[in-house]
């Protein structure tokens, strides 16, 4: 068994080894907490949460930090723009990522550090790199000099002479225009924390560089972010790292995003689709679905379109489940995932490939149920379901069925009473032969969304 990934530093695919045998180390990019999760935000989250889950399926001990990005110019600015403390602003919109984590299913990090928390490590960071002629203070600013270190920009593969690099209001004093910022001078009315080169706040690429050392150490294996995060942040976060004596990150993943007419997906554009209004109008599970069965690596057009066929799709994976669980009750999940799954996920998390093997074992079990075949139809659930787990899609999982019942269980039961009460009267009708009005009993709940499956146990509801 061999993982291999590909690495965008190398521009292929590489085996995977990890730095200690049995353990993997991933530091994931976080939210900048200025604004609510829309879906192209989670994307990242739900693809390395999945990437989590495969490690942890081979036997790996994984340790996932995933930051919080809350002192930030997009933050500030935000708040200047509402007339509210920039930690108010931060910690409410903290609060959405994570509750919009929590609702698709991914699950918590290992650990999920604040940047505000990690001042402390930066200025060692910094003092380091100061001392080491990488950096430089000028008029109350930190920044880094670029021309001092000679790996620059391998990551996004571009030529320093060429460079543009982007630079905030007041970074004055620098020596090189292309140098960037790591601890910007503080400003009237905004935070700002006691250096040796005065007060002021983190750059944003500096938070990162200092958080993964203390909690991932000189070395760990990977590093991962939307393909945005490539230059400037990710390739000022290797010069940091690098040159203040940290080996820093073996591997180097990217997931690409989720488009809207062509367009990456982002406020600034007004195409931001919320994650808490989406899951007001599609179950969880299916946005989990829809984002996370892709390939990380590939791009994601957002149509509503094609949201109902993602639907539709893991409706035909749940009425499998279903059918086999009225057969032969509960069906636990097999101790192993087909050898096709494994090695799809195996291959560069290959989860379009893993997928088609999922869909494949339904059909056969669709068959074996058609055959009266029970044991047939049980197992392949049993492979189903270790398939669903692997990728935080299985429906039977107590994360989703709502065993700690709660308001969206009382209201599926008090639903489901009614219209069995309906289904009752249908099949009386049906029994007296008044099959107009069992026919109109069923279109009219057809009409208000349902499908009725007639079944040898009886009728079954669900949602159309």
């Amino acid at each position: 068994m061999t993982i291999r990934l590909y690495d965008t530093r190398a521009r292929q695919i590489r085996d995977f080894s990890p730095l200690r045998p049995g353990c993997v180390s991933i530091y994931l990019c976080g939210a900048t907490v200025q604004a609510p999760p829309h879906i192209g935000h989670i994307r990242s989250g739900l693809n390395f949460d999945i990437m989590r889950r495969w490690f942890t399926y081979r036997g790996y001990d994984v340790t996932f930090v995933r930051n919080v990005t809350d002192i930030d110019d997009k933050i500030l600015a935000k708040a200047a723009e509402q007339g509210r403390p920039w930690w108010a602003i931060g910690y409410e919109n903290e609060r959405a990522f994570g509750s919009a984590y929590d609702a698709l299913g991914c699950l918590p990090p290992t650990v999920e550090p604040r940047a505000t928390g990690h001042v402390t490590e930066m200025v060692e960071m910094m003092r380091g790199l100061i001392e080491r002629g990488h950096a430089y203070a000028a008029d109350g600013n930190v920044y880094f000099d670029v021309r001092s270190f000679p790996g620059y920009l391998e990551l996004s593969n571009q030529e320093l002479d060429n460079l543009l690099q982007p630079s905030g209001e007041g970074e004055t004093g620098k020596r090189d225009p292309r140098d960037f910022a790591m601890w910007k001078a503080a400003k009237p009315g905004e935070p700002s924390w006691e250096t040796p080169w005065g007060r002021g706040r983190p750059g944003w690429h500096l938070e990162c560089s200092a958080m993964a050392h203390k909690y991932l150490g000189e070395a760990f294996d990977i590093h991962g972010g939307g393909l945005d995060l490539i230059f400037p942040h990710h390739e000022n976060e290797i010069a940091q790292a690098k040159a203040f004596g940290d080996d820093f990150a073996a591997y180097w993943l990217h997931n690409a995003w989720v488009t809207l007419s062509g367009e990456k997906m982002s406020k600034s554009l007004g195409n931001s689709v919320l994650v808490s209004e989406m899951t007001k109008h599609w179950r969880p599970i299916v946005l989990r679905y829809y984002l996370g069965t892709p390939h990380y690596r590939s791009m994601i057009e957002y149509s509503p379109e094609a949201l109902r066929e993602a639907e539709a799709a893991f409706a035909r994976i749940e009425g499998f489940l279903q059918r086999v669980t009225e057969l032969a009750g509960p069906v636990q999940p097999a101790a192993e995932v087909p050898a096709a799954f494994a090695e799809a996920m195996d291959d560069d998390m290959g989860v379009p490939q893993a997928l088609a093997v999922l869909h494949t074992t339904v059909r056969q079990g669709n068959s074996a149920l058609t055959a009266d075949d029970k044991d047939s139809a049980v197992a392949r659930t049993a492979e189903v379901r270790a398939m669903l787990g692997v990728l935080g899609l299985d429906p039977l999982d107590p994360q989703w069925a709502g065993t700690g019942g709660g308001r969206s269980e009382e209201l599926h039961g008090a639903v489901d009473s009614l219209v069995h009460l309906v289904l009752e009267q249908r099949e009386a009708a049906r029994a007296r032969k008044d099959y107009a009005t069992a026919d109109a009993i069923r279109d009219r709940l057809q009409q208000s969304g349902l499908a009725i499956e007639d079944t040898p146990a009886g009728p079954r509801w669900s949602l159309s």
